[in-house]
């Protein structure tokens, strides 16, 4: 190749990338999310984002959050469940962060309206033992990896005027919505092969369920439909974690997304989890005023 074929080369190289970016929020726009973000007003909807747009704009905000919301104690990743990825018109999961104070006690009463676009669903945390978890290929490794599995109801906010419009990137430049989540009673990794082996088939195989009050079942699905194992979510969120320079480290908290459709709350209504099928894991509730 002669020079003028490698500036030519090198120019379209810079073109592309420029092209790439061209629809991240700009610092102006960005500030605004958060302006929204933090009094909990829709903020308009992010336009035309690809997946680097999403990236960069989640850089952006994330950068904003923290000088609000301080320390990063985990990750969640989003979109894990084939259904919810239909919802938001793509194909793939996507990953936010999750601040200091996100997560609640079990039991735990919220206001209704507690972001501009508020929902629940039915999650799980698990929390990080060891770096290696960074590797992980296989859902065993995972496991190796991690010391408890945590019942969650996550409530989320997805804060723009026009949620239906969002797309994946567009749920990832508002760091997938993480606002709260309420988390139950950790179920630790046992430490023998065969109970271990046992808890890997029964996070697959459990039913995940979202009753009130009366028991009315509001909403729910198997553990297998994140990513055919929950800790798969995992494993795809090591891997996106590290093409942005990240990892996670011992002692954060790993959301794996979502079992069951995103529900919005209303006052005076209690929502209890329950993991049918996963011995030892408690419900997890969450009332709404």
């Amino acid at each position: 190749m002669n020079t003028k074929q490698t500036l030519t080369a090198l120019a379209l190289a810079v073109a592309c990338a420029t092209a790439a970016q061209a629809d991240c929020l700009t610092d102006v726009q960005a500030a605004e999310l958060a302006t929204h973000y933090a009094a909990k007003t829709p903020a308009p909807n992010p336009q035309n984002l690809s997946d680097a747009d999403g990236a960069c704009t989640r850089a952006k905000l994330n950068a904003l959050l923290a000088q609000k919301l301080g320390k990063v104690v985990g990750y969640k990743a989003g979109l894990t469940n084939p259904a919810v990825q239909k919802r938001f018109n793509t194909d793939k999961p996507v990953w936010g962060k999750l601040y200091e104070g996100m997560v609640l006690q079990n039991g735990a009463t919220v206001d209704a309206a507690f972001g501009a676009r508020p929902l629940y669903e039915a999650d799980m945390l698990v929390r990080v033992k060891s770096a290696a978890i960074n590797h992980a290929r296989t859902p065993e490794e995972v496991l190796d990896a991690i010391d408890q599995v945590i019942p969650f109801i996550e409530l989320p906010d997805l804060m723009v005027q026009a949620p239906p419009q969002l797309n994946g990137a567009g749920v990832a430049a508002i760091n997938v919505g993480a606002r709260l989540g309420v988390a139950g009673t950790p179920l630790p990794v046992p430490a023998y092969r065969a109970e271990r082996h046992a808890l890997l088939k029964a996070l697959a195989d459990m039913n995940v369920s979202l009753t009130d009050a009366s028991g009315a079942r509001l909403g729910g699905g198997k553990g297998s439909d994140i990513l055919d194992h929950p800790l798969n979510a995992v494993i795809w969120l090591a891997g996106a974690l590290a093409r942005e320079d990240l990892t996670m480290q011992p002692g954060d908290l790993i959301s794996l997304g979502s079992f069951s459709p995103l529900l919005p709350p209303k006052p005076g209504l209690a929502v209890t989890a329950t993991y049918d099928g996963l011995p030892g894991a408690a419900p997890v509730r969450v009332t709404f005023k």
